[in-house]
């Protein structure tokens, strides 16, 4: 125990020893985090293969309120784009559309056009976001349906969904993938099937939601009530087939009156080159043209309105 040598080869061996566990440990903790976060990546629709960019701007835009709710929007629409990417996007669109504006038409049209970018992003998500509630609504009476087998055959609900989830296409089956992923990782029903209703907001899904978690808390004919289900979801599959073929000449004439009105100023300043400048060049005529944009702008709403109705 006195020698020198023997004590430093000794300890060498621990070190070794230890510094040679603490490396396995690291290895195996980074493969089950890389693990751990290639399951859950299906959550917001991003997958891990693409190259991102703008990630700084990404980073700084997820910790606010706004980047929040465009990451839950974004989400919601299955478009394979960041926070960040969408932002910056449609930073550079609202200058490109301000530039054109304020060079073919007048300089006091710059900003309504960069407003009028802006609120074309937000619309463009909004209809991504609802075609894809409509996409999963229609698929919504599979879903009841390959539940109902699933539990009528002695399967948990956790493993219907699963199950539900491989044989569905997307939507349904990307939304369900993130739902069976979630549940995987030791999260409960209703928290998992409560953002999914947030995600994809319909009274459909609200009751699907609703009827599988008070089952799987209080129990009950799961089965039944999931087989009434589904036959009162492809009922209103077919009402909201019609309805939709009832209301199109309505809301093509929506977006029709605001392109009469564009094009109409269009072809004022082709045939007079610099009329909307001189109409805007005074205060009254930049109040005639709010005006009017105004009246257009209520006109789409109030057609929109009229023509939404909810089923």
């Amino acid at each position: 125990m006195n020698n020198p040598a023997l004590l430093a080869l000794g300890g060498t061996l621990l070190c070794g020893a230890l510094a040679t566990a603490g490396l396995h440990t690291y290895v195996s903790g980074k493969a089950q985090r890389q693990a751990l976060v290639d399951r859950l990546s299906a959550t917001e629709h991003i997958p891990l293969g693409r190259q991102r960019r703008f990630t700084g701007v990404d980073r700084r835009l997820r910790g606010t309120t706004l980047g929040r709710k465009l990451q839950l929007k974004l989400s919601a629409t299955g478009l394979d784009l960041t926070p960040g990417e969408f932002f910056v996007y449609m930073l550079v669109t609202v200058a490109a559309l301000w530039l054109i504006a304020a060079s073919l038409l007048a300089p006091f049209f710059g900003p309504i056009a960069g407003i009028i970018g802006a609120w074309s992003a937000n619309t463009f998500l909004n209809w991504q976001r609802q075609k894809r509630i409509e996409a999963f609504i229609n698929q919504l009476p599979d879903v009841a349906r390959l539940l109902a087998n699933g539990t009528s055959a002695g399967l948990a609900l956790r493993t219907s969904l699963a199950m539900a989830a491989a044989e569905l296409d997307a939507p349904a089956g990307e939304e369900l993938t993130v739902v069976s992923n979630q549940l995987a990782v030791g999260r409960s029903i209703d928290e998992t099937l409560g953002e999914l209703a947030e995600r994809l907001p319909s009274r459909e899904l609200v009751v699907l939601v609703t009827t599988l978690v008070l089952s799987n808390k209080a129990g009950g004919t799961i089965v039944g009530s999931l087989r009434n289900l589904t036959e009162t979801l492809e009922e209103r599959k077919e009402t909201r087939r019609e309805v939709r073929t009832m209301l199109s000449e309505v809301n093509a004439t929506a977006f029709t009156i605001p392109c009469l009105g564009i094009g109409a100023m269009l072809m004022l300043n082709s045939m007079n080159e610099g009329a909307l400048a001189k109409v805007t060049g005074s205060p009254v005529g930049q109040i005639l043209i709010l005006v009017s944009l105004g009246l257009y702008a209520a006109g789409f709403i109030v057609i929109r309105r009229l023509g939404k109705i909810e089923v």
